[in-house]
């Protein structure tokens, strides 16, 4: 017998609470229960919303595997499910993609909400070509890494675009000034948020600012260089 259960993957803005779109609240409000990645988090932002009574069961990297079948199992009875990461877009650098390809496995009935993206978002406010990007997710802890990651993106003629901790973003300009110090470089911080800024320039001159000025909040660095 047919049910209509279906699970939603549903954007959350990544920091004005006001980027949330119509359509994801109608998702929140109608959802039998909605997985998120934190529920403490996610439960301020249904609190802003005026959403309350929810079940609400968390759905992290640590379990994602093995709550897959369980959320894919309840779909299939009838439950209509919302699927929130804490910030922006499920499954990018997020919790999602193991449910999703669970769905795809089990024909189970899934839809994919637009909304917002610290990826897009950056590109945009960057100002760099961004007809042809690659996404390459959290930059590795280890320096080896980071500077394969970094050559990689650069010698592509691609958009390189990372995520990266405030911690380390002074080491890993360092890393992209050894590398190639014209390298066109943007560091987007604290997107949406109060205290968003643009920082671009040349690899050198981003480094020199953020040797002088140590960043805080979150980080997406973007790196252009043309090919000849």
């Amino acid at each position: 017998m047919e049910t209509s259960g279906r699970i939603i993957i549903v954007p959350t803005p990544i920091g004005n609470l006001g980027d949330i779109t119509l359509r994801a609240v109608e998702v929140l409000q109608s959802a039998d229960r909605i997985a998120c990645e934190d529920t403490r988090h996610s439960g301020q932002l249904l609190a802003h919303l005026g959403i309350s009574g929810k079940p609400l069961v968390s759905l992290h990297e640590h379990n994602e595997a093995r709550r897959a079948p369980d959320l894919v199992a309840a779909a299939k009875a009838g439950e209509t499910i919302a699927l929130i990461s804490d910030a922006g877009m499920p499954g990018v650098s997020d919790p999602g993609y193991r449910v999703i390809q669970a769905c795809i496995e089990t024909d189970t009935p899934f839809e994919v909400l637009p909304g917002p993206s610290a990826v897009i978002t950056a590109l945009i406010g960057s100002g760099f070509p961004c007809h042809a990007f690659r996404f390459g997710g959290f930059l590795s802890v280890k320096s080896g890494k980071r500077r394969s990651a970094l050559a990689a993106a650069i010698d592509s003629g691609e958009t390189g675009i990372f995520f990266e901790s405030p911690h380390r973003i002074v080491s890993t300009l360092e890393i992209l000034t050894e590398i190639n110090p014209a390298a066109l470089t943007c560091v987007a911080r604290e997107l949406t948020k109060k205290f968003e800024t643009y920082h671009r320039g040349t690899a050198a001159e981003v480094l020199a600012h953020f040797q002088a000025h140590p960043p805080k909040g979150e980080i997406v660095l973007l790196v252009h260089t043309e090919k000849t």
